[in-house]
C-alpha cells in the first residue's frame, strides 16, 4: 500500500496535472460588478479587467490592484479653520466620491482616499478663509459648492470624481457662541418690539377707519332721516292743504245750498212775510244793541220810519226777485 501511494506521489503525470490546474486558476478571473482589476504585464500596466469572465497570461500578467467603482463616502474629521474676520471655527464634513478610472487611481496616486481627504480639508480651510463668520453660517451651500468645484479639477488626474461635499457641523469658540446667543436674543426682542408696534399701529388704523365709517354712516342716516322728514312734512302739508280746500269747497257748497233754499222759500208769500218779519226783528235788535252800548242814544226821531222804510225796501227787493223768476 505504501508503494502505491509513493508511486502516485512521484508520478510526473500527477504533478503535471497539478501545475496545469494551478496555471488555469491563475489565468482565469471572475470580476464582480462595479469592480476594476488593474493588470500589470511584467511590472507594467497593460489593461483593466471589467466585470465578468476575464483571462490573463499566468506568471506574466498579474492583478496589481482591485478598485471599487461604487460611490463611496469619506468622513472628514473635525479641523480648525480661520475665517476672514479671524475667528477660529471647528468644522467637519462628509465627502462622496467614486473611482471612474481604476488605472489612474492606481498608477497616478499612491493612496487616493487619503489624498482626497487631505485635499478636502485644504479646500475647506480655503473656502472658510474667504468668508466672514456670519457668511459661514448663512452660506453653507456656497461653501460646499466651492469645495466641490476645487476638488473636481484637482482629482480628475487621479481617476476620482467627487460627487458631493457636505459640511456637517460648524462650531465657533465658546465666547463667540455666547455673543451670538446674546445677539439672537437682542434680535428676537427687537422683532417682538417691532411686531408689537406694528400691531398697535394696525389697531389704531383699524379703529380710525371704523370711526370714520361710523361717522359716514351716521351722516348718511341723518341725511336719509332729513329727507324722510322733509317728504313726510311735504305729504302732511299737501294733505292739510287738500283737507282745507275740501272743507272750503264743502262750506261753499253748503252756503250755496242754503242760499238756494232761502231764495226758493222767499219766492212764496209765506217766505216774503217771513223775510219782512226777520228784517224787522233784525232792525229792532240792532237798535237795542246800540242802546245797550251807551246810556245816551242819539236819534233823529225817525227810527220808526227807518224801520218801516227798511221793511218796505225788503219787500221791494223780494218782489223784484219774484218778477225776475
Amino acid at each position: 500500500m505504501e508503494n502505491i501511494v509513493e508511486g502516485i506521489l512521484t508520478s510526473p503525470v500527477l504533478w503535471l496535472t497539478i501545475v496545469i490546474l494551478y496555471t488555469l486558476k491563475k489565468g482565469i478571473y471572475f470580476v464582480p460588478q462595479n469592480r476594476g482589476y488593474v493588470i500589470y504585464t511584467l511590472g507594467k500596466y497593460s489593461k483593466t479587467l471589467s466585470a465578468g469572465l476575464n483571462f490573463i497570461i499566468p506568471y506574466v500578467q498579474s492583478v496589481a490592484a482591485d478598485r471599487n467603482l461604487k460611490e463611496q463616502s469619506l468622513e472628514i474629521t473635525s479641523q480648525a479653520a480661520i475665517t476672514k474676520d479671524n475667528i477660529t471655527l471647528e468644522i467637519d464634513g462628509i465627502l462622496f466620491m467614486k473611482v471612474t478610472d481604476a488605472s489612474a487611481a492606481t498608477n497616478n496616486i499612491t493612496d487616493y482616499k487619503l489624498s482626497v481627504t487631505q485635499l478636502a480639508m485644504t479646500s475647506m480651510r480655503n473656502a472658510i478663509g474667504s468668508m466672514e463668520l456670519d457668511e459661514c453660517f448663512q452660506n453653507r451651500d456656497t461653501i460646499n459648492a466651492q469645495i466641490l468645484s476645487s476638488m473636481t479639477e484637482a482629482t480628475a488626474p487621479w481617476g476620482v470624481m467627487v460627487t458631493r461635499y457636505e459640511i456637517k457641523d460648524i462650531s465657533p469658540p465658546q465666547t463667540i457662541r455666547e455673543d451670538m446667543e446674546k445677539q439672537m436674543t437682542a434680535e428676537r426682542e427687537k422683532r417682538s418690539v417691532i411686531l408689537t408696534a406694528e400691531g398697535v399701529k394696525t389697531a389704531a388704523i383699524t379703529e380710525a377707519e371704523g370711526q370714520k365709517r361710523a361717522r359716514v354712516l351716521d351722516a348718511e342716516a341723518a341725511k336719509a332721516e332729513q329727507v324722510l322728514a322733509a317728504e313726510a312734512s311735504k305729504e302732511s302739508q299737501i294733505l292739510t292743504a287738500t283737507g282745507k280746500a275740501e272743507a272750503i269747497r264743502l262750506v261753499a257748497e253748503a252756503d250755496a245750498s242754503a242760499l238756494e233754499v232761502v231764495g226758493n222759500a222767499a219766492n212764496t208769500e209765506q217766505g216774503q212775510s217771513a223775510v219782512m218779519l226777520t228784517l224787522a226783528q233784525d232792525s229792532i235788535s240792532a237798535h237795542q244793541a246800540i242802546a245797550k252800548e251807551s246810556t245816551v242814544v242819539l236819534t233823529d226821531g225817525k227810527t220808526g220810519e227807518n224801520i218801516a222804510n227798511t221793511v218796505a225796501q225788503a219787500i221791494a227787493v223780494s218782489s223784484s226777485l219774484k218778477l225776475s223768476n
